[in-house]
């Protein structure tokens, strides 16, 4: 998948799952992400996904999971944590992540490369 903050494009892998194939149908998704404990942006999706959800712990910069069944949720810090998540998948190389979107709210596009038909 392709993300892009601002002027920043970063690339992502998606997770082989039924709450991953059930997101990329609402792809191309422009999204305003609401910041949240100074480590991660969400956003609340209008469906519902399939969940899997296991306590992920640490987290990563760069994962993408969702909590709950339609809470997206990028995270861009490092941390520990016993919350439950769906893994959806990640971004590949996350250096620059916490600075492209910044503090605050910020858009995000996610959309997919060389989607299949």
């Amino acid at each position: 998948m392709k993300i892009t903050i601002g002027t920043a494009v970063f690339t992502g892998t998606l997770y082989n799952n039924s709450s991953s194939e059930a997101l990329k149908v609402m792809f191309p998704l422009i999204i305003k992400m609401t910041e949240l404990n100074e480590n991660e942006k969400y956003f609340h999706l209008a469906e519902n996904l399939p969940t899997s959800s296991t306590a992920h712990y640490p987290i990563k910069s760069g994962d993408l999971m969702l909590y709950g069944n339609n809470t997206l949720v990028l995270f861009y810090k490092n941390f520990t944590t016993s919350y439950s998540y769906t893994k959806l998948g990640k971004i590949d190389n996350p250096a620059g992540l916490s600075y492209a979107l910044g503090r605050g709210n910020v858009t995000v596009k996610f959309e997919l490369i060389n989607k299949k038909i």
